[in-house]
């Protein structure tokens, strides 16, 4: 299927509000950062997350950690991916168990990303608690999965799809919606 841009939704610095923003509600929401760890979903959520975890560090002066979560294999659509998938490192250097968890991901869409991340998750431990923080949510869930930290709210027709845009994989930081032609 092709598509064509039809409107930028973010640029780098509605980007950078929005995470900051997000930061500020992560830390007011748990009442500081004790036992606070954020794990990004690869690919671009591993990144945002990175972020976000530097933009707490900003406004409390402590250093969150910080894991990069790979849920290729806990997929449900595995086989219709790829037959050979590419199956990246997951990197979370601490234990999870007990730990405030906020997963971070770029577009919240059917849900069905999320509940494999949780799934993966739980396989490294059991945490206080697992929070869902996103840059865009496009509505159309096919889960009941809801973020609990939301930069943008995109209500999208089905014809369209969400393009975030960073710049340590793609050159550049920006939302676009894209429109099937």
């Amino acid at each position: 299927m092709q598509f064509r841009e039809k409107a930028r939704i973010m640029d780098k610095e509605a980007m950078e509000r929005a995470l900051m923003r997000i930061a500020h509600e992560i830390v007011e929401k748990n009442k500081g950062t004790g036992e606070l760890a954020i794990v990004g979903i690869r690919n671009r959520g591993a990144y945002l997350a990175e972020r976000v975890a530097a933009y707490i560090e900003k406004i409390e002066m402590v250093k969150v950690p910080v894991g990069i979560l790979d849920i290729t294999l806990y997929r449900d659509d595995l086989t219709k991916v790829s037959e050979q998938p590419v199956v990246h490192k997951t990197e979370i250097d601490f234990d999870i168990t007990g730990k405030k968890i906020i997963l971070v991901d770029d577009v919240l869409y059917t849900g069905r990303t999320v509940r494999s991340a949780l799934d993966a998750l739980i396989d490294f431990g059991r945490p206080r608690y697992i929070r869902l923080a996103v840059l865009i949510d496009r509505g159309h869930r096919e889960l009941p999965i809801r973020a609990d930290f939301i930069g943008k709210n995109v209500p999208t027709s089905l014809r369209e799809t969400v393009q975030v845009r960073i710049k340590e994989v793609d050159g550049k930081d920006e939302v676009l919606i894209l429109e099937a032609t």
